[in-house]
């Protein structure tokens, strides 16, 4: 019979994965003897507590993002792929032929530049090397790559260069990709130049839609993007939890889940 608390198992499950990158749901349930549906629940809200991603088949490790510190865009592909799919699907469904757009750099707008394909003419602003790339096989769309300094982690033009070419422009909509979202205290990313060029495309743009999958929500970074009043509409996925839900709805922010 177990006879491990609730609370014993759970912090039990976060250290078999501090020595393994996944575990699934089935090998949990059997090194506890419970049930899958308990082993699924105690997953459910380590992830609500941001302390674990959720898999199909159970759990991995979170990637580590302290004060300062960025996690590599080749890491980040790996998490939350199937939320990030379906928010990149629905998001793109926001967009509208001869509007011009500001695609943040990050996986899951990157998910965005994917969907495109109904679209005959745009105009989109980035400063991703990846999503510069992606819109490339359009071969149609006008695309402005801001110029600057390549952080090396993702993959993105940042610094007075990008800045200053984005000074020129306004947009109808920025999809904003967010490393951290807290509701008391804003948006936020590890890097200093990231948030100090996500500020100006804040202010350039009509709406700013953030897109973000779930494990995203009661974080916070090192620096500070914008408070949540500045952000006109959030796409995630359907783990968001009735928390967040409700503060959202208090903010006057419009939630679209995935």
């Amino acid at each position: 019979m177990n006879t491990t608390s609730t609370k014993e198992r759970r912090a039990l499950i976060l250290s078999i994965l501090q020595d393994n990158k996944e575990v699934s749901v089935t090998f949990l349930s059997q090194r506890f003897g419970i049930s899958e549906v308990t082993i699924r629940k105690d997953l459910n809200e380590l992830q609500r507590r941001n302390l674990v991603l959720r898999t199909r088949g159970g759990a991995v490790r979170i990637p580590m993002t302290g004060a300062g510190k960025d996690t590599a865009v080749e890491s980040k592909r790996m998490y939350n792929t199937a939320e990030k799919k379906a928010i990149g699907r629905l998001a793109a469904s926001f967009i509208r032929n001869d509007e011009t757009i500001v695609l943040d750099a990050g996986t899951t707008t990157l998910e965005i530049a994917k969907n495109l394909d109904r679209f005959q003419r745009l105009t989109i602003i980035t400063n991703s090397m990846d999503i510069a790339l992606e819109l490339l096989r359009y071969n149609r769309f006008t695309i402005i790559l801001l110029g600057g300094h390549v952080r090396l982690t993702s993959h993105s033009m940042v610094g007075p260069l990008a800045e200053a070419t984005l000074r020129n422009f306004y947009c109808d909509k920025l999809f904003l990709g967010i490393d951290s979202f807290n509701m008391e205290e804003g948006v936020s990313t590890p890097n200093i130049e990231e948030a100090h060029l996500n500020q100006n495309m804040i202010e350039k743009a009509k709406q700013v839609i953030a897109v973000c999958d779930s494990s995203k929500f009661n974080r916070r970074s090192f620096a500070f993007i914008a408070p949540v009043n500045k952000i006109h509409a959030v796409i995630t996925d359907n783990a968001v939890s009735q928390e967040i839900r409700a503060k959202l709805k208090e903010a006057g922010v419009d939630l679209y889940i995935a």
